[in-house]
């Protein structure tokens, strides 16, 4: 079943490469900003518990600066090792300039 979709910025506020800390229902979730393409994903790596805040964008992937893992921001699955593990994503939408996340 889907949840509800609940706003967690402004669709300016992220220029391409940035990324966003946000907590929604008391997880710890990264808005990225993917070459103009928004996605919420955790903010934690699925290989050590360890923020993606501190790592980077690069093509449609965010990269963990602890171990250079990198994940695909649509899928969350790993790309490189060390990491095995996906992340997960999570629906993003914007209306009227709000970006919203759907969570479960």
């Amino acid at each position: 079943m889907a949840g509800d979709w609940i706003s967690i910025a402004r669709e300016d506020e992220l220029t391409p490469g940035q990324m966003k800390r946000i907590q929604v229902a008391g997880q710890r979730l990264l808005l990225c900003n993917a070459d103009g393409k928004l996605h919420v994903v955790d903010e934690m790596c699925s290989h050590e518990d360890y923020s993606l805040f501190l790592g980077c964008i690069q093509n449609g992937r965010i990269k963990c600066s602890l171990h250079g893992s990198y994940f695909d921001l649509e899928t969350g699955q790993p790309t490189t090792e060390p990491a095995d593990a996906p992340i997960c994503t999570y629906p993003v939408k914007t209306i009227d300039g709000e970006v919203l996340v759907q969570m479960p």
